[in-house]
């Protein structure tokens, strides 16, 4: 295998230096991580004295164990090994869907883990169980399992006064007091279609609604989720593996369909009788968020109605169950779902983030509902609230405000005085990612995630004001970086603008080949996503398959075309009601751009996307064929109707609402336009984007008379996780555009 792919990378149009500088996909998916030991899952401890990460191994990147940097000695210590702990890791099915939802299904160890309030344990869980890490014990003693019962345990937490750490196992809700050490169910009645305090699918996949239970501030009620997914048609699918072939059958609301049933409920710590919640006259919605006030004696729940054009904010009295309406949002197109509610605890009032300007604004608005302050204001969004210091009078966010393709984090006061003026608190022009300690205590301190197209992730520490205080891993990219023997073939990105037809802007990327030379033409690798939520062109480190298509003799190209996410609303919406129309117009128009450059070979065009980006290549192809010479699509959905529900509703509506647009937006509708070269891959197992949208497309393509080439992934899920899937994907991508792009040897 390596021989033959380094012979490939020499057949590129380019004369690259030594061999020993060029990246292969061997080494891109190998250990170590080339982009250097950045660390994941970063928490800063509740007393602020310890920052705490997950980090992969050095000779296994997906094999996460738990460390800590601590403030006090400035040491960076090994606290869980988790192969020393766990040396056979095996996981149930329900875990695997829930990581390929969490988009972790390729990590193993330690996934996840919870600081107890009082700064001094971890709760952690390991291949279903639970193991509880005390700072103050000594090292062989300091790691101890929880007696959790039969079963895999799922979604664990410590309370937030301490005292108890709940947990999930067979749909059911339980708890163990840490002073008794006994275990408790708080509901018994889950099972088959009944589920306690978990989140459904949709919500977990369209609404990043990670986990279907709530803790009260002082630990004296917990509110769940209930779901009854009887009316939720089974989808009968074949996972076929290697060895063996499963019948499944998954509850999977395809567009149209019916949902889940939902309901909110309180229960004691101390189990007895559950209370029900009103959640309205409605049955058909989503209950996407469920909050506490700091004093625990309201939660506020946000109920969004089925087509997702009004969000309704309700506070409801703890111990009455009374309500009240605190806000409701209303749009003609589709509802965003936020993390941005921030209820104050010196003031009857709460932070929140509205888009009713057409831009994602701050607002402070009193519990009357009247809005007190506006916080931010501009033509600019907010990505997200990070933390509020409400002792100082502060609210701290990230945003592009500065440049579209950059994230910074920035600080206003509560009071609105600076609006328009937010001060930047970050430093250095890339992408930031934040950290801040959760609860209400004063914002002493947070970590930074950061980088730029030249310099890898680096997490340090920050005052308030933005002053770095430390490294955690400043990752320099010296003479001992993983990345250091391919420095001299690293190509920083181009960004550049183009025009829409509507005149509104479009961010591009362009990395060229090593040693370009611009009196020669090069063929285009166009890298597309195209759909909503995501964001393609950024200014921070590249992705490595950008780089090393690059070192393969190719233009390539990224295009965030109207519909992609992180602006604004009048740019995000173009694409309501019909998929695949004005996002093919952009990249297309982008194509053409690139046409027009005297160093692009015109003729020699190839596409490439996954999932969404799937679908684009489809529709690219069946829509463009005459500007594309070849495309590979990666598990694409190909008909609207097979896709879920709460994702496809939002954009095109009910089916019965707009059948012309669900047919418009399938590829079936322009599938007779596809002649150019086309590469269908997709994982055998996928449960997000069923191998039923590939299947389709194979019968259509056949029934027309158009050849195509196909791969397939037994057992694999939508992400094709394992390191050996995505080096066989990979190479198999880029075998099929050489030899469509390329010209013969001789």
């Amino acid at each position: 295998m390596r021989a033959r792919i380094l012979a490939l990378m020499l057949s590129g149009l380019m004369s690259l230096p030594a061999l020993a500088d060029s990246l292969s996909l061997e080494r891109i998916f190998g250990d170590p991580a080339l982009a250097g030991p950045a660390p994941r899952a970063v928490q800063v401890s509740p007393d602020g004295s310890r920052v705490s990460f997950l980090r992969g191994r050095a000779d296994d990147q997906h094999q996460l164990d738990l460390w800590e940097y601590n403030l006090r000695d400035h040491a960076t210590r090994l606290l869980v090994d988790s192969r020393r702990l766990v040396p056979d890791e095996q996981i149930s099915d329900a875990e695997k869907a829930r990581r390929e939802r969490e988009r972790t299904a390729d990590f193993h160890g330690i996934l996840s883990y919870d600081w107890a309030p009082d700064g001094r344990r971890l709760l952690f869980p390991i291949a279903g169980q639970l193991y509880l890490y005390d700072l103050d014990a000594s090292a062989d003693q300091a790691v101890r399992r929880l007696d959790t019962g039969d079963g895999a345990v799922l979604d664990a937490k410590v309370s937030p006064k301490g005292r108890y750490v709940s947990f999930l196992r067979d749909q059911n809700l339980y708890v163990i007091d840490l002073a008794s050490g006994q275990t408790r169910p708080l509901t018994q009645n889950g099972g088959g279609s009944i589920h306690n305090a978990e989140a459904e699918f949709v919500a977990q996949e369209e609404f990043d609604q990670r986990s279907g239970y709530w803790w009260a501030p002082d630990d004296s009620q917990i509110a769940y989720k209930r779901f009854d997914e009887a009316k939720v048609p089974v989808a009968r699918r074949f996972e076929i593996y290697a060895d063996r072939t499963d019948v499944v059958e998954q509850r999977y609301p395809a567009a149209g369909d019916p949902n889940v049933e939902v309901r909110l409920r309180l229960v004691s710590p101390e189990g007895g009788a559950s209370r029900e919640v009103d959640l309205g006259p409605e049955p058909d919605i989503y209950l996407v968020r469920v909050d506490w006030t700091p004093d625990a004696r309201h939660l506020a729940f946000q109920r969004l109605s089925r087509s997702q054009q009004q969000l309704d904010l309700v506070r409801v009295d703890a111990k009455t169950l009374a309500q009240a309406p605190l806000l409701s949002e209303h749009v003609n197109t589709w509802l965003n779902v936020h993390d941005d509610l921030y209820f104050l605890e010196r003031q009857p009032a709460f932070v929140w983030s509205s888009e009713r300007s057409g831009w994602k604004q701050l607002l402070l608005i009193g519990l009357d509902g009247r809005t007190l302050a506006t916080l931010t204001r501009g033509d600019w969004n907010v990505e997200a609230v990070q933390a509020v210091d409400e002792p100082a009078g502060l609210v701290y966010f990230t945003s592009n405000k500065d440049s579209v393709i950059e994230r910074q984090l920035y600080r206003v006061h509560l009071d609105g005085r600076d609006a328009g003026k937010p001060q930047r608190i970050s430093e250095g022009s890339g992408v930031h990612e934040p950290t801040f300690a959760q609860g209400h205590a004063r914002v002493k301190l947070y970590v930074d995630k950061y980088s730029d197209p030249a310099t890898p992730p680096q997490v340090s520490i920050h005052a308030p004001d933005g002053k770095r205080l430390a490294w955690i891993e400043q990752n320099r990219l010296d003479d001992s970086h993983p990345y250091a023997p391919y420095r001299a073939t690293h190509v920083i990105p181009e960004y550049g603008t183009l025009e829409a037809e509507d005149g509104q802007t479009l961010h591009y990327q362009l990395t060229r080949p090593p040693q370009f030379d611009a009196g020669k033409r090069y063929p285009v690798f166009v890298i597309v996503y195209g759909g909503p939520t995501a964001q393609l062109v950024t200014r921070d480190w590249p992705d490595f398959i950008d780089e090393y298509m690059a070192q393969q003799g190719y233009l390539v190209f990224r295009l965030d075309n109207r519909g992609s996410s992180h602006r604004e609303r009048r740019f995000t919406e173009a694409l309501y009601r019909r998929l695949g129309e004005v996002e093919v117009r952009d990249q297309l128009a982008g194509i053409r751009w690139l046409k027009a450059q005297p160093w692009v070979d015109g003729a020699r065009v190839g596409v490439f996307g996954w999932s969404y980006g799937g679908y684009m290549t489809l529709m690219l192809l069946a829509k463009g064929s005459s500007e594309i010479a070849a495309g590979a699509s990666v598990a694409p959905v190909t008909d609207w109707r097979l896709y879920d529900s709460a994702y496809t509703e939002r954009y095109l509506g009910l089916p019965n609402d707009n059948p012309q647009g669900y047919a418009d937006s399938a590829v079936f509708a322009a599938l007779p336009g596809l002649r150019s070269a086309l590469l269908l891959a997709h994982g055998m197992a996928d449960d997000n984007v069923l191998f039923l949208n590939s299947t389709k497309l194979m019968s259509a393509l056949q029934a027309q008379g158009t050849q195509f080439q196909l791969m397939t992934y037994p057992g694999a899920k939508h992400g094709l996780s394992t390191p050996a899937m995505k080096r066989h994907v990979y190479t198999a991508i880029q075998q099929f555009m050489d030899a469509r792009l390329k010209p013969a040897p001789g």
